[in-house]
């Protein structure tokens, strides 16, 4: 028996990389999982292959957090699916990485409305149906950019800073109607996320999706007493800085 049996979860950006790897955490422990991604491909994929394992459990459908019309509908189709929702996880991303000056301004919607307006959707498309379970938990998988800056990441830092304080403003909102809000704030992960050079070599110091994964299970396991609101959780031993 897992801790999660009966739980109906969805997750946002959950194809590939930390998405990909909270799916598959969720599964194990008994969850049925609707992800979402923006390619048909990747989503077909991924149901292909973490349906081996879990079978029925498990669906998907494309979707892009930044259109409203479309989270709904993805949500909606995640309920009539498995029977209600108990878990949103928000944790489709993007990051563009520019000098704010020569930053486009598509470059800074596209950051923006992923990683901040995105969350927004899902809060107000989900919460209705968390109330309808009486209650349930939502995950927003930020960053720590959220408080760290640094050159070439103005949008994306924006969006990390904008989901903390967003974050804790729901958690405070929704509390009482037994939804419990928090947020990780992952360091270095080893992805293709950003589309730079990782992609091509392995970092053994860098966290893995499975170790951001193994965050959100130990905040769904937690005791309802008490609410771990903010976890930060970085690389051990990252190189040292000459």
């Amino acid at each position: 028996m897992g801790v999660l049996d009966g739980k109906v979860a969805v997750v946002t950006g959950g194809s590939k990389g930390i998405g990909r790897g909270i799916a598959e955490a969720l599964l194990a422990e008994g969850a049925s999982v609707f992800l979402t991604a923006r390619h048909a491909d990747q989503v077909q994929a991924a149901v292909a292959e973490l349906g081996k394992a879990h079978g029925k459990r498990l669906a998907g459908a494309i979707g892009d957090v930044r259109h409203f019309d479309q989270v709904e509908r993805n949500l909606q189709e995640a309920v009539d699916r498995f029977g209600g929702l108990d878990i949103l996880i928000n944790n489709a991303g993007v990051g563009v990485f520019s000098p704010i000056a020569d930053l486009s301004l598509d470059d800074w919607h596209a950051v923006i409305d992923t990683n901040l307006t995105g969350v927004f959707y899902c809060c107000k498309a989900g919460i209705p149906h968390l109330r309808k379970r009486g209650g349930g938990y939502i995950i927003n998988i930020s960053s720590l950019a959220g408080k760290n800056t640094f050159p070439n990441a103005g949008a994306y830092c924006a969006s990390k800073f904008g989901l903390n304080g967003f974050s804790e403003c729901l958690m405070q909102e929704v509390r009482y109607d037994g939804i419990r809000v928090s947020y990780v704030m992952p360091g270095s992960v080893e992805t293709s996320f950003g589309g730079d050079d990782r992609r091509t070599r392995k970092l053994d110091w860098a966290l893995t999706p499975a170790d951001v994964a193994e965050v959100v299970v130990d905040l769904l396991r937690h005791p309802t007493r008490s609410l771990p609101s903010r976890v930060e959780i970085r690389p051990s031993q990252p190189p040292r800085k000459n």
